[in-house]
Parts: structure tokens; C-alpha cells; sequence
């Protein structure tokens, strides 16, 4: 049998067999689409814990909350079939790499010659079960949330409190307002979004608020909620001494990475997601690279080039699709016909009439310098650096300029960059950026580099 012939049949196997997405996710779909559009024809399962096909969550925060469209009208749109056997409402619940079988919560496993993991994350929920128990206290993630949560803040409730103030705290309590309802910001830190875009940007963040009219309190944190006999959220006890009156509480206290259901498979797995390479491929607790088991999404950590390779957790849209669509072509491609998943990472936020979008990994640098526009108006471009290097941007009203700054991150342009040559502002000198220690809960991003470090004693060498 010739060499040709080995790898046409190599590659035959790899565009058949049967493939197995858990996630029924962005990623997921996305990936789904991918494959079929890169000519699998094989078994295609798509295992998912809602019982919902995959849907769009950015609205979610947003117009879903606002009224304006409702949660059950955010599905995903189809780029194309996937002809796939969808196992929706059930849960995974493990990962039997040996005999390559995924097991489910109803008791049944399916088999797989590849698998994609695009389990996600999902919403941190109030540490106290009894009183995430009541009546008017919510997290937002999923569609369901949405509506539940739309259908508290259309009650017109006396006061709503929010308790965390990064992207989707602060979106909500823009919502609140635009609704007209009194609305408190509870924030364990010194302002709103610094784990993403540091103080600086934290200072004008909350100064925005507060000329909304959110009754913001930095510095603060929640020490139990109190309900009525009917079981309904009635007050806050707050870290400052006061007692709030409230009828809704909704805690924005970030993600947990769903990854439980792999504790017993072997994988690279943790706190931050799944560890894998810039393929997409899964680690196994040594280090070893896998065959068959990929990655993509939230729950996906990989090495990025542009970040002294360091392990990158993104949780932003654009890295969902395009880590599913890479994460699918390597499924069927041999080692030539593989592409790197080394998304530059960007996202957008729309809050208190303002647009707010980035670029690159802003919490990587440690200065900060503004390069246009007013920060005093809410509307500038911010261009964040490293070691006499540009890593990130920031614009407020200003998102025409993002390609220029990507382009800057891209080629690793010194720090500060070239201004564009007009609309240059007043504050043009580098001052540091202030961003709280990551280890701090408030201080984390919702882009994560997680490299190691070499000085670092905790590890347990586990042999397999």
C-alpha cells in the first residue's frame, strides 16, 4: 500500500465516523456548521443541559431586558443544515476516554470517535442557598433568566440592587435606568469594570453612572439579603452599616467554567476552563496533547503568541465562532490542513447611552495613555501597553478606530503609539493603569491570562 493511498484513507476516516459536540452552544452550532461545510458526512450529536436550541446571549442583558424583544425570539440563526442528532435538556455528566463515551444525566452514553467540548460557563450564583431561594433574587445567563428577570424589572419594583459592576452588572443597571427604576450598584471594588479596563477607565466608568443617576456604592459589599414571610427579597444588609430597601436583587458575580462533568476523564482541567493548544486539541494532566478531543468557547484555554504564551480564557462572542469553525476544521484535517485558533480578542458593551468597545487583552498592560477624543465626554480611544508595547484598546463613542489600534496589537507597535493624527487629547502622557490583583474575586476579567508560574510549588505530578 503506497504512502498516497495510507493518506486518502486517513483522510477518508476523518471526513466519517462519528463526531460529538457537548454544548449546544454558540461554539457548538457554530462548529457544527463548520464541519458539515468542510464535507463530514458521518454521525453528527449535538448534547446540550437546556432545552433550548442554541441562542444568541448578548441580547440577553440587553434588549431582552429592555422589553424589546423577547428571550424566546433570540435563537441562533442556521447558516446552513447540520443534519445532527440533537440530545437537548440532558446533561453530561462524564467522560469515559477509554471506551470514547460521553455519559449523560438520563443514564445513557454516546460514543465518539472525536469530541468537541463547548460546555461554557455558567452565571455564579448568590453563596447563601437560602437566599438565592427567594423570590426576586436573580443571576442572568440564560434565556430563561432573561425572561424571568424582564418580567421582575416590568413589575416597576420599588428599587433594584445589583450586586457586581463588571460588563453585565453595569448593562443591567444602564437597563434599570432607561426603565426609570431606582437602581444600586453594590461593588466589592473601587469602581466599575476595573478587572477589565483598570482604574483609570474605572474612575470614568463610575462617574457615568452616577450621572445616570445609579446610586453606586464602591467599596461595598452585600452581607445577607432578608425576606418577607411570603418569601419574597425585601432588604440588603450592606458592608457599610446601611439596611436597603429592595424588591429585586440580581448578583453579577461572574462565571464558573463547566467543566465538573470532566473531573474523572484525565483531561487539563481547572478553575480557568480546559487547557489546550492553538489547535484547539484538549491537554491530558501531563501535558500530553490529545487525538481526538478539542475545545472551543468559554470554557476553552489556550496559548496565545501575542501574550508571551500564556494561557488565554476568553468569554467574548467573536472567539465562540471562530474557535468552533477552527476547533471543526481540525477535527477532519490532517497536521497540513490545520489552522491555529489565535483569535486577537475584542468585545463591545452598550451601557448609559454609550458604546463601549475593545481590543486585544487590556488587563495585560500595566500603562494606560489616551490618544483621542474626551475622556471628560465619554468619548475617546485609550490605548493600554507593556513593556514598550501597545496590548490593548479601549474606546468610548469612538469604536470607528479599533481597526487601527488591532492593527498596532498585531504588529506589536511600541508603547505609546503613533497618535492618528488629529482629535488629540488634552491627558496624552502614560500613567499607570491600575488594575486590582487578579486573585482579588472583584479584580477578575472577562478575558484571563493564566500562564504559570515557573516558581510555583502547588502543582501534584499525577501519573496515567
Amino acid at each position: 500500500m503506497t504512502v498516497e493511498l495510507i493518506g486518502e484513507l486517513v483522510d477518508s476516516f476523518r471526513r466519517t465516523g462519528r463526531i460529538v459536540i457537548v454544548g449546544a452552544s454558540l461554539a457548538g452550532l457554530r462548529a457544527a456548521e463548520a464541519l458539515r461545510d468542510g464535507g463530514f458526512s458521518g454521525s453528527l450529536t449535538i448534547i446540550g443541559d437546556e432545552p433550548h436550541e442554541p441562542y444568541d446571549r448578548p441580547p440577553l442583558s440587553k434588549q431582552v431586558l429592555k422589553g424589546w424583544v423577547p428571550a424566546d425570539h433570540t435563537k441562533l440563526p442556521r447558516l446552513r443544515r447540520v443534519d445532527a442528532d440533537w440530545r437537548l435538556g440532558v446533561a453530561a455528566t462524564g467522560l469515559d476516554r477509554r471506551a470514547k463515551r460521553v455519559l449523560l444525566a438520563d443514564g445513557s452514553a454516546v460514543e465518539y470517535d472525536r469530541l468537541l467540548i463547548a460546555t461554557g460557563v455558567r452565571a455564579r450564583q448568590w453563596p447563601n442557598p437560602d437566599e438565592a431561594a427567594l423570590d426576586g433574587v436573580f443571576t442572568l445567563r440564560t434565556r430563561d433568566d432573561a425572561a424571568a428577570l424582564q418580567a421582575a424589572l416590568h413589575a416597576r419594583p420599588n428599587r433594584v440592587l445589583v450586586v457586581g459592576s463588571g460588563f453585565i452588572g453595569s448593562e443591567m443597571a444602564s437597563v434599570c435606568r432607561e426603565l426609570d427604576l431606582a437602581v444600586t450598584v453594590a461593588e466589592r471594588g473601587p469602581a466599575p469594570l476595573v478587572g477589565a479596563l483598570g482604574g483609570v477607565i474605572g474612575e470614568l466608568a463610575a462617574a457615568m453612572q452616577r450621572d445616570a443617576g445609579v446610586d453606586l456604592r464602591t467599596g461595598v459589599s452585600v452581607l445577607g439579603l432578608d425576606g418577607d414571610d411570603t418569601g419574597h427579597v425585601r432588604s440588603a444588609r450592606l458592608s457599610d452599616g446601611t439596611t436597603l430597601p429592595v424588591d429585586v436583587v440580581v448578583a453579577s458575580l461572574g462565571s464558573i467554567r463547566n467543566v465538573e462533568w470532566l473531573d474523572d476523564a484525565g483531561l487539563a482541567t481547572g478553575f480557568w476552563g480546559v487547557a489546550c493548544d492553538a489547535g484547539c486539541r484538549a491537554f491530558d494532566v501531563n501535558g500530553v496533547v490529545t487525538d481526538n478531543i478539542f475545545v472551543a468557547g468559554d470554557v476553552a484555554r489556550a496559548p496565545h503568541v501575542l501574550y508571551e504564551y500564556q494561557f488565554m480564557s476568553l468569554e467574548h462572542w467573536d472567539n465562540a465562532v471562530s474557535g468552533g469553525e477552527v476547533a471543526a476544521n481540525n477535527m477532519i484535517n490532517l497536521e497540513t490542513g490545520r489552522r491555529p485558533h489565535l483569535p486577537l480578542p475584542s468585545f463591545w458593551s452598550g451601557q448609559f447611552g454609550v458604546n463601549i468597545k475593545g481590543v486585544g487583552v487590556c488587563s495585560f498592560g500595566d500603562e494606560i495613555v489616551f490618544t483621542q477624543g474626551s475622556p471628560g465626554e465619554y468619548r475617546f480611544a485609550a490605548a493600554y501597553g507593556r513593556r514598550g508595547r501597545i496590548v490593548g484598546a479601549v474606546t468610548f463613542n469612538h469604536g470607528k478606530w479599533l481597526p487601527y489600534y488591532a492593527d498596532l496589537i498585531e504588529r506589536s507597535a511600541p508603547f505609546p503609539p503613533p497618535p492618528p493624527g488629529f482629535d488629540r487629547p488634552v491627558l496624552g502622557e502614560p500613567m499607570p493603569a491600575r488594575f486590582p490583583d487578579p486573585r482579588v474575586p472583584t479584580g477578575i476579567p472577562d478575558v484571563v491570562l493564566t500562564g504559570h508560574d515557573p516558581t510555583d510549588r502547588g502543582a501534584e505530578f499525577l501519573r496515567r
